[in-house]
C-alpha cells in the first residue's frame, strides 16, 4: 500500500490532566475552614443576641408587673389605726428599707377584706438587692410571702413630709409621724449607676383626724372571728 503521507509518520499526543496539588489541597481546607467558622460564630452571636433580647424582656416585664402591684397596693391604702396604751397609731411604719401599711388591695386575687402588707428591701447571695413582700390578710391567720423586682445594685424608699408650718416639703427617709401617714412615697430602683426614682400619691382621705379604726393588731384575729 502506497504511503501517502510522503514518508513521514504523524503522533497524535493527547492533551495531560493535571491533578490538585497538596499546596492547593491545604489552601482549600483552609478556606472551607474558615467558612465554617464564620458561620458558626454568626450562628452563636445570634443565639447569644436572642437570649439576652429575652432576658431583657422578661426583666422589663418583671419590672413592670412589679411596679404594677406597688403602685395598687399604695393606692388602695386605708388608714386604718389600732389602740396601743390608749393611742391610736397607724399600721403605717416607713423606713429607709421597709414599708408596711394597710390596704384593701391583695397580691393574691380573691380575697376579701384589709390585709397588711409589708415590703422589706433584702440583699441576695450576689450582694444584689430585691423587695421580699409579706401579706396578711385582717382576720385570718395566714401569711403569704413572695418577691418583687429582678435583683438590683439598690432599691430604697423616700417618704414625703410637710410640717404643719412649712410651705413646702421635702423627702426624708424614715416617717416618724404616728398620728399621720405621707402624701406620697418615692421608690428609688439603682441599677447600672441610673436611679430610676417613682413617685406614688397615696389615697388623700377627708381627714386624717378621724382615721378608719381597726383593733389591736394582738387582738386583732379574735375581735373580728368574733364579729366585734
Amino acid at each position: 500500500m502506497r504511503d501517502t503521507t510522503g514518508g513521514k509518520q504523524r503522533v497524535c499526543v493527547a492533551g495531560s490532566r493535571k491533578g490538585f496539588t497538596l499546596l492547593e489541597l491545604l489552601i482549600s481546607f483552609m478556606l472551607i475552614g474558615i467558612v465554617v467558622a464564620i458561620m458558626a460564630n454568626a450562628l452563636r452571636l445570634s443565639f447569644e443576641t436572642v437570649d439576652r433580647g429575652e432576658k431583657k424582656i422578661n426583666s422589663l416585664e418583671r419590672l413592670r408587673s412589679s411596679m404594677s402591684i406597688i403602685n395598687s397596693q399604695v393606692q388602695s391604702h386605708i388608714p386604718l389605726t389600732y389602740d396601743e396604751q390608749a393611742e391610736k397609731k397607724y399600721y403605717f411604719k416607713g423606713e429607709k428599707g421597709s414599708l408596711q401599711f394597710s390596704s384593701n388591695y391583695s397580691i393574691w386575687g380573691g380575697e376579701k377584706g384589709y390585709v397588711v402588707v409589708r415590703y422589706a428591701v433584702e440583699t441576695d447571695t450576689g450582694g444584689k438587692k430585691f423587695i421580699a413582700v409579706t401579706e396578711n390578710v385582717v382576720g385570718t391567720e395566714t401569711t403569704r410571702q413572695t418577691s418583687l423586682f429582678n435583683p438590683l445594685d439598690d432599691i430604697y424608699f423616700e417618704y414625703f413630709y410637710k410640717g404643719p408650718t412649712d410651705e413646702k416639703g421635702g423627702w426624708v427617709d424614715a416617717w416618724k409621724e404616728t398620728a399621720s401617714t405621707p402624701e406620697k412615697i418615692r421608690l428609688h430602683l439603682v441599677d447600672n449607676r441610673r436611679d430610676l426614682a417613682i413617685v406614688i400619691p397615696m389615697r388623700v382621705w377627708a381627714s386624717q383626724d378621724q382615721p378608719a379604726s381597726a383593733p389591736n393588731p394582738a387582738n386583732l384575729w379574735f375581735d373580728i372571728k368574733r364579729g366585734y
